[in-house]
C-alpha cells in the first residue's frame, strides 16, 4: 500500500478517534473575576508529544500479513515508529502459526525489549505469552484480538466490531426507512470468529429499529477476494429480490462486486466493511452499489507504537486529566459514504 503518517499533533491520536476527554471545568457565583480558586486544578501530568525523549524500543508482533487489512497494520506500525527519533522498532515477520508466534514474542523478550506490540493470531491461545512479558516487567499493548486475561496487557486498543454491524445497519435502515417490506442479506466473515459473531449480532440490534424491515439470507465467506465472489453469486442466485446487502469485509467485497457485476444486478445499495481504499475509490465514483463502508481502522497499529511509546517513557495522554494511559481504548466505526469519503481516503488500504 502506499505509504501515509498519520497527522501529526500534540498529545497522542488513537487512529481516526482522538481521545481528547479533558474538559475545562469553570465555576463562579457572580460576574466578577475570582480572586482565588476553591478548588485548584491539579499539577499537569507529563504528556507525551512529538519531542525526542528518552529512547525506547518497542518489539512488534503481527500476524501474518496475507490480508489487506493486517498488512495495513504492519505498514502503519512500520510508519508511526518511523516518526519518533527515540523510537527502535523491533517487527517480526508476522506467523499465523500460533507456536511460531510465541516464539517470536519470546525471542522479543529475551532482547528485553522496553514495551511489546502485540496482534495476536489468536487472542486466547497467545495469553500466556503475553502473561509471561508482563510478568517479566514488560508492559503489553494488546492490538485488537483480545488476549483472555486483562493480566496479560498493559493496554488494549482495537476496533469496534459490534459498532460496525450496528452502524452498517443504521446506516441500511436509514435508506430504507420507508420502504414498506424492506428485505436484507449479509455476507459475513468467517464464521468461527468471534468477530464475525459480533459483527451480526450489531447488525441484527439495528435491524430491530426497523420493523419494516427483514433479512431474509446471511452467507459466510473468508475475507478473501475469492470466497467473496463465489458466495455473492450464490446469495445472488438464491435471493432475487432484496434491497440492501452487508458485506463484512472490503477485501471479500471485491470478489462481491464481481459477482454482483456479472449477474448484472443493480436494484440494492451495498454496504462495505474495514475501509479498503478500493471501496472508498468506489464510493466516491457512486457507479455500482456499493455505497458506504464502515470503519475498521488499520490506523490502530500506529496509535498502538503512540501508546507504548508513552508507557515505556512514563507518561499520559495529551487531553486527557489522568495520570495513565488507559486500560482499553476501542475505536469509532464510522460510516464512510459519498459526503465523506475525502476526509477518510488517506486511511484506505490496499
Amino acid at each position: 500500500m502506499p505509504e501515509f503518517s498519520v497527522p501529526s499533533r500534540r498529545g497522542l491520536l488513537f487512529g481516526t478517534a482522538a481521545v481528547s476527554a479533558g474538559a475545562v471545568l469553570t465555576g463562579c457565583t457572580s460576574n466578577e473575576p475570582s480572586k482565588k480558586e476553591s478548588n485548584p486544578a491539579p499539577a499537569d501530568a507529563p504528556v507525551s508529544d512529538d519531542k525526542p525523549g528518552k529512547p525506547v524500543t518497542i518489539g512488534f508482533a503481527g500476524p501474518q500479513a496475507d490480508h489487506g487489512w493486517l498488512n495495513a497494520i504492519n505498514d502503519n506500525a512500520k510508519q508511526r515508529a518511523k516518526k519518533y527519533s527515540d523510537v527502535t522498532l523491533e517487527i517480526t515477520e508476522g506467523s499465523n502459526d500460533t507456536a511460531a508466534q510465541i516464539g517470536q514474542v519470546q525471542t522479543l523478550i529475551n532482547k528485553k525489549v522496553d514495551v511489546l506490540v502485540i496482534l495476536p493470531a489468536d487472542g486466547k491461545a497467545l495469553t500466556r505469552i503475553g502473561l509471561e512479558a508482563m510478568k517479566a516487567g514488560i508492559p503489553v499493548i494488546n492490538l485488537d484480538r483480545i488476549f483472555a486475561s486483562p493480566q496479560a496487557y498493559r493496554c488494549w486498543i482495537g476496533g469496534d466490531n459490534y459498532g460496525m454491524g450496528l452502524n452498517a445497519g443504521n446506516y441500511i435502515g436509514e435508506r430504507l426507512k420507508d420502504k414498506p417490506d424492506a428485505k436484507v442479506v449479509e455476507l459475513a466473515g468467517v464464521d468461527n470468529l468471534e468477530l464475525t459473531k459480533q459483527r451480526t449480532q450489531g447488525f441484527d440490534d439495528a435491524l430491530k429499529n426497523y420493523p419494516n424491515i427483514r433479512k431474509v439470507a446471511r452467507q459466510a465467506a473468508d475475507f478473501t477476494v475469492e470466497s467473496g465472489q463465489a458466495k455473492m453469486a450464490q446469495l445472488l442466485q438464491a435471493q432475487s429480490d432484496f434491497d440492501a446487502l452487508w458485506n463484512h469485509d472490503d477485501d471479500q467485497g471485491v470478489g462481491a462486486l464481481r459477482a454482483i457485476a456479472q449477474a448484472g444486478r443493480k436494484d440494492f445499495l451495498m454496504v462495505g466493511g474495514a475501509g479498503a481504499k478500493s471501496a472508498m475509490d468506489a464510493i466516491k465514483a457512486d457507479d455500482s452499489v456499493l455505497k458506504a463502508t464502515v470503519l475498521y481502522p488499520p490506523t490502530m497499529s500506529a496509535s498502538a507504537v503512540d501508546i507504548a511509546r508513552a508507557v515505556a517513557q512514563g507518561k499520559g495522554v495529551g487531553g486527557m486529566a489522568e495520570m495513565e494511559i488507559p486500560a482499553s481504548i476501542t475505536l469509532y466505526s464510522a460510516v464512510v459514504t459519498k459526503d465523506n469519503v475525502d476526509q477518510y481516503l488517506p486511511t484506505g488500504f490496499i
